[in-house]
């Protein structure tokens, strides 16, 4: 496997599993010494496979001490490739030693360590050496949460309404900042502390995460958009990251204004558009002063409108709105 291969489009993760027990992980010596033995088993072996022969090209990376570890991450930060690179290739034994927890979960090993590597990836460009915690606990994260998605896109079925599915990502993204400033993976009740929510709520939407079915899929017709890929997310760049996007954004945007006010608004607030998390209809009617069957009744009036504008564009009102809850 390739350093190539592993650095294929790396993207901010939006809905994610996240495990919510306290992070802790085995010291680096254990790491060492499992993967060495496997590396001794594949050397010792005449017909190597593809998992015992990428172990024995990963075993000769030394692990980085403290003081290397944030030497190269400054550097990485500032740009040098080679530290950036340093700091992956050291790391790799790492990833299999995470990997081999999720073996027997319809993914191969191999398949495990390669979505595992693109959270190696995506640590080493988040890592901040100033926090004073070791990297290995940080890359920890990005490598489960990239593990896990990809073992629910081969699983999971059943699919959440969008304006759910934007709430929970309201959820991780909170997870991914805190774990930036902690020295542990953030807990139900880190991030309900930080979003000022019940920690019912945020265990609640959470579990509901290993429900939901790939929202990276396409929406169809000629569009290769994915559901969360035309939703705007202004806190992380979203659709403006690229011209495609910026102009489906753009699209939306104008649908909505061709609504009344009122409706533009329940929209907004319900399906978390033009800078607002998604809401329920209660949350949505104590916001703007209405009960929750009025703000369903002009939640119904906008869509209904909406539905013709987007039949001419070629969409259906399902691809982008869910009329549910």
């Amino acid at each position: 496997m390739s350093q190539n291969n592993t650095a294929k489009k790396v993207e901010d993760l939006g809905v994610d599993d996240v495990d919510m027990e306290q992070l802790a992980i085995e010291s680096e010596d254990e790491v060492v010494e499992e993967v060495e033995e496997s590396v001794s088993f594949a050397t010792s072996t005449k017909a190597l496979d593809a998992t015992q022969l990428y172990l024995s090209e990963i075993g000769y990376s030394p692990l980085l001490t403290a003081e290397e570890e944030v030497l190269y991450a400054r550097r990485a930060l500032r740009g040098d490739e080679a530290a950036r690179k340093r700091m992956i290739e050291s790391n790799l034994r790492l990833v299999v030693k995470i990997s081999r927890r999720y073996s027997n979960r319809g993914l191969a090993l191999l398949d495990l360590v390669e979505e595992g590597n693109l959270g190696l990836i995506r640590a080493v460009e988040k890592f901040d050496p100033e926090r004073g915690f070791r990297f290995s606990t940080y890359a920890t994260w990005w490598i489960r949460q990239t593990i896990e998605r990809a073992i629910m896109n081969q699983t999971r079925t059943i699919r959440l309404p969008i304006h759910v599915v934007k709430e929970l990502n309201v959820y991780l993204r909170t997870a991914r900042e805190l774990a930036q400033k902690l020295d542990h993976e953030p807990t139900a009740e880190d991030i309900a502390f930080q979003l000022d929510k019940p920690v019912e709520d945020v265990n609640r939407m959470l579990r509901l995460n290993e429900r939901i079915s790939s929202v990276d899929n396409p929406i169809g017709g000629d569009s290769e958009k994915a559901l969360l890929d035309i939703i705007p997310d202004e806190k992380e760049g979203g659709p403006e990251s690229t011209t495609q996007d910026d102009d489906m954004k753009k699209s939306i945007v104008h649908w909505l204004q061709e609504l009344n006010p009122k409706q533009r608004e329940v929209l907004a607030r319900r399906f978390g558009l033009l800078g607002h998390e998604a809401s329920t209809l209660e949350d949505v009617g104590r916001e703007i002063g209405l009960t929750r069957e009025r703000v369903r009744q002009i939640q119904v009036e906008g869509l209904r409108r909406l539905r013709d504008m987007l039949t001419h564009q070629g969409l259906s009102i399902e691809s982008l709105f869910n009329q549910e809850h």
